[in-house]
This record gives C-alpha cells, sequence and structure tokens, in this order.
C-alpha cells in the first residue's frame, strides 16, 4: 500500500522518480487463518432458528449448492429446474422485471439440487409473492422494488434485497453457534464436496476460474480428516515397524543399560594387590 501511494505521489509531481522511499521494503508474511466451517450439526441450529419458508429455503439453497450471496439473490424462477433438481447460474440480459447481471466467473453452470432443497423451494414457490420473478424476494420488497422500478427509480447494480446478513447473524445467535456469515456456508458447502468428489469437479461446481483458489481458500480441514491422516500414519508405521526386524535389545542405549544391569547383578572381583 506505501509503495503504491509513493508512486502515485510520482505520477502526480508531488515527488520526482527514485524518491519512493518503499521500493525495498518487503511485505511482512501474515498467516492465513483458518477458513470457518459450518458442518451440518451447526447448519441445523441455525435453520431450526428461521423464521418462515422463505428463510429456509434460502438457507437451503445456499448450503447445499454453494451459491455466492448475489447469484442467490438474482436466482429467477425459471433458473429452477424442479423436475431434474438442478438450478442454473448464469447471466442474465435484463427484461421486465428482472435486471440485467452476470455472475463473477462469466460462465453458465447447473448445480445439483438435493430434494429437500427442492422440497423447500416448491413450498415457497406456493407462498411467493404473485409476479415476482425472482426467488428470493418476499412481498413488501417485492413491491418496493416495483414501485421504483415504474417510477424510473431503481438504481442499476443496487441490491435486489438488503439486510440479508445482518439477518443471518442474527439467526446465528439464536442459534447458539459461529458467528458466521452467509459466504461461510458457500465455504463449507465446497468443504463437504471435497470430502467425496474429485477437486476440479469441486472447482466447477464452485465456479473457481482457477484450481488454486478452490484450493487455498475455500477447503478447510476438518477433525475428521486429521483422524482418518493419524489412522495412515498409524498404518504406515505399524508396518514399517513390524518388517524391520530392529530388536529393541541391539540398540546402543539397551546395549548400554544391559551392560550396567549385568555388572550389578555379577560384580566383578577385585584385583588384590601384586606385593605377595
Amino acid at each position: 500500500m506505501q509503495k503504491r501511494l509513493f508512486n502515485l505521489a510520482i505520477v502526480r509531481g508531488y515527488l520526482e522518480p527514485g524518491q519512493n522511499q518503499c521500493l525495498t521494503l518487503t511485505r511482512i508474511k501474515v498467516a492465513r487463518q483458518r477458513p470457518a466451517y459450518c458442518g451440518p450439526e451447526q447448519f441445523a441450529a441455525i435453520l431450526r432458528q428461521a423464521p418462515d419458508t422463505l428463510w429456509r429455503a434460502f438457507l437451503a439453497v445456499v448450503y447445499t449448492t454453494g451459491l455466492r450471496l448475489r447469484e442467490t439473490l438474482n436466482l429467477t424462477w425459471g433458473d429452477i429446474d424442479f423436475q431434474n433438481s438442478h438450478v442454473d447460474v448464469g447471466r442474465k440480459e435484463g427484461n421486465g422485471a428482472i435486471q440485467p447481471w452476470q455472475p463473477k466467473d462469466h460462465e453458465r453452470r447447473t448445480i445439483p439440487l438435493p430434494d429437500e432443497a427442492v422440497a423447500l423451494l416448491t413450498k415457497w414457490q406456493a407462498e411467493a409473492p404473485e409476479g415476482c420473478p425472482y426467488v428470493f424476494i418476499e412481498g413488501p420488497r417485492w413491491e418496493f422494488y416495483r414501485q421504483r422500478l415504474s417510477g424510473k427509480a431503481w438504481r442499476t447494480g443496487q441490491d435486489l434485497v438488503n439486510n440479508q446478513l445482518r439477518r443471518f447473524k442474527t439467526l446465528c445467535r439464536q442459534a447458539g453457534v459461529g458467528p458466521y456469515t452467509i459466504h461461510d456456508l458457500r465455504r463449507s458447502c465446497i468443504t463437504n464436496w471435497a470430502q467425496r468428489l474429485p477437486i476440479h469437479v469441486v472447482q466447477q461446481l464452485a465456479g473457481h476460474s482457477d484450481i488454486k483458489t478452490t484450493e487455498t481458500y475455500y477447503l478447510s480441514v476438518q477433525p475428521e480428516d486429521l483422524a482418518k491422516a493419524r489412522r495412515v500414519q498409524s498404518e504406515l508405521v505399524g508396518v514399517i515397524l513390524a518388517n524391520s526386524g530392529t530388536d529393541p535389545l541391539l540398540t546402543h542405549l539397551s546395549q548400554k543399560r544391559l551392560k550396567k544391569g549385568i555388572q550389578r547383578c555379577f560384580p566383578q572381583p577385585k584385583k588384590k594387590d601384586g606385593n605377595l
């Protein structure tokens, strides 16, 4: 940051070229924190605090599809394939009440939906505001959006739904878990996938253009993984030791202890003076 400020000062004429005092400084490396992981038990506790069908469906979709928050809020009913149980994420050109939008990776992808999430979406669809193309907009917000849209007062890029994170944190407090963010649900979903799916499949489902992003920021090592690694180590070490043929009595330390023990049990007679 300091280097950039000095360079900007040089570009604008406040400093002469070569006066950047930060060029020789190196950035201090800070250890990356372990990503927060919301396990199935913690997620179940949060889900029990959901106030209505909308929130239960919203939480189920984020946790089981790994969608980003904006991807979730920009879902339309046309993106949900109820018959084949999957959701499509892709750019929207903008038409009528649907705003122009494109996902972060700029590519279309299809993500499977579990039956339980499909059931919640089906229930919410029956309760959703009539005429609203978006999946996760409740009645009052839909009316506000529709009025602003008809009055040409809606700004392109404005959030379709607000206060989602604040309301989610309230659910976490009520459930006694966390603290988590909505993005932590996405990370947790990707971690769950990684425990059972090849990494390149996880990358595609997560919508990462670079597989290093998946490996670095979204895969959280869990206690179960550590226990599994410990079992693998034990099995390998056990095989090695069993086939090594090493007798503990033949080690250097054991030989010294054995010699001392023999000397204590069978002391050698002291030599007498040679003068007779």
